[in-house]
Protein backbone atom coordinates (compact mmCIF):
# COMPACT_ATOMS: atom_id res chain seq x y z
CA UNK A 1 0.00 0.00 0.00
CA UNK A 2 1.05 3.37 -1.02
CA UNK A 3 1.29 6.75 1.45
CA UNK A 4 2.67 9.88 0.95
CA UNK A 5 3.18 11.98 3.88
CA UNK A 6 3.99 15.97 3.23
CA UNK A 7 5.40 18.16 5.03
CA UNK A 8 6.43 21.78 5.12
CA UNK A 9 4.11 24.27 4.11
CA UNK A 10 2.83 27.52 5.63
CA UNK A 11 2.38 31.45 5.55
CA UNK A 12 4.92 33.38 3.09
CA UNK A 13 5.51 36.74 1.42
CA UNK A 14 5.72 37.61 -2.01
CA UNK A 15 9.05 36.84 -3.13
CA UNK A 16 9.72 34.40 -0.45
CA UNK A 17 10.12 30.34 -0.43
CA UNK A 18 9.43 28.06 0.58
CA UNK A 19 10.12 23.70 0.87
CA UNK A 20 7.54 20.91 0.54
CA UNK A 21 8.64 17.51 1.16
CA UNK A 22 6.68 14.31 0.73
CA UNK A 23 8.15 11.17 1.90
CA UNK A 24 6.95 8.00 0.09
CA UNK A 25 6.53 4.08 1.35
CA UNK A 26 5.46 0.95 -0.27
CA UNK A 27 6.96 2.79 -3.47
CA UNK A 28 10.59 3.61 -4.43
CA UNK A 29 10.17 7.09 -6.04
CA UNK A 30 13.34 6.43 -8.01
CA UNK A 31 11.06 3.88 -10.36
CA UNK A 32 7.78 6.37 -10.39
CA UNK A 33 6.41 9.36 -11.54
CA UNK A 34 6.20 10.87 -8.48
CA UNK A 35 5.48 14.78 -8.35
CA UNK A 36 3.08 17.85 -7.03
CA UNK A 37 0.13 19.14 -8.29
CA UNK A 38 -1.96 22.34 -6.42
CA UNK A 39 -5.79 23.48 -6.20
CA UNK A 40 -6.71 26.78 -5.64
CA UNK A 41 -9.89 27.63 -4.00
CA UNK A 42 -12.37 27.99 -7.43
CA UNK A 43 -9.78 26.63 -9.31
CA UNK A 44 -8.93 23.75 -10.83
CA UNK A 45 -6.65 21.28 -9.86
CA UNK A 46 -3.01 21.71 -12.24
CA UNK A 47 0.08 19.99 -12.53
CA UNK A 48 3.50 21.99 -10.13
CA UNK A 49 5.95 19.17 -10.93
CA UNK A 50 6.77 15.53 -11.35
CA UNK A 51 9.31 12.97 -12.42
CA UNK A 52 8.58 11.13 -15.43
CA UNK A 53 10.94 8.62 -17.97
CA UNK A 54 13.31 7.78 -15.27
CA UNK A 55 14.23 10.84 -13.77
CA UNK A 56 13.29 13.97 -16.15
CA UNK A 57 10.78 16.49 -15.04
CA UNK A 58 8.43 18.11 -15.73
CA UNK A 59 7.03 21.81 -14.21
CA UNK A 60 3.60 23.43 -14.93
CA UNK A 61 3.83 26.98 -17.09
CA UNK A 62 2.96 28.96 -14.24
CA UNK A 63 6.11 27.62 -11.79
CA UNK A 64 8.78 27.06 -14.49
CA UNK A 65 12.10 28.79 -13.07
CA UNK A 66 10.89 29.07 -10.17
CA UNK A 67 10.12 26.15 -8.57
CA UNK A 68 12.62 22.71 -8.37
CA UNK A 69 11.33 19.24 -7.78
CA UNK A 70 14.49 17.04 -6.11
CA UNK A 71 14.37 13.50 -4.78
CA UNK A 72 16.48 11.73 -2.20
CA UNK A 73 16.58 7.88 -3.22
CA UNK A 74 18.01 6.93 0.12
CA UNK A 75 14.96 9.21 1.97
CA UNK A 76 12.14 7.83 -0.18
CA UNK A 77 11.60 11.44 0.04
CA UNK A 78 10.82 14.12 -2.80
CA UNK A 79 11.44 18.12 -2.05
CA UNK A 80 9.28 20.83 -3.59
CA UNK A 81 11.22 23.79 -3.70
CA UNK A 82 9.64 27.05 -3.97
CA UNK A 83 11.03 30.67 -4.92
CA UNK A 84 10.07 33.87 -5.74
CA UNK A 85 6.41 32.93 -3.98
CA UNK A 86 3.11 34.92 -5.40
CA UNK A 87 -0.12 35.41 -4.17
CA UNK A 88 -1.50 33.14 -7.07
CA UNK A 89 1.03 30.31 -5.88
CA UNK A 90 -1.59 30.10 -3.13
CA UNK A 91 -2.81 26.76 -2.76
CA UNK A 92 -3.19 22.81 -1.17
CA UNK A 93 -0.41 21.62 -2.32
CA UNK A 94 -0.68 17.49 -2.74
CA UNK A 95 1.27 14.88 -3.39
CA UNK A 96 0.88 12.53 -6.27
CA UNK A 97 2.17 8.97 -7.11
CA UNK A 98 0.69 5.54 -8.07
CA UNK A 99 -3.43 6.46 -7.74
CA UNK A 100 -2.66 7.78 -4.20
CA UNK A 101 -2.74 11.28 -3.10
CA UNK A 102 -1.21 12.86 0.16
CA UNK A 103 -3.50 14.64 2.61
CA UNK A 104 -2.06 17.85 1.48
CA UNK A 105 -0.36 21.39 2.74
CA UNK A 106 -1.43 24.43 2.60
CA UNK A 107 0.12 27.00 1.16
CA UNK A 108 -0.08 30.57 1.35
CA UNK A 109 1.69 33.43 0.12
CA UNK A 110 0.09 36.90 1.27
CA UNK A 111 1.66 40.46 2.31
Amino acid sequence: QVQLVESGGGFVQPGGSLRLSCTASGISISQSDIGWYRQAPGKQRELVARFYGGGKIIYGDSVQGRFTLSGDNAKNTVYLQMNGLKPEDTAVYRCYVSDTWGQGTQVTVSS
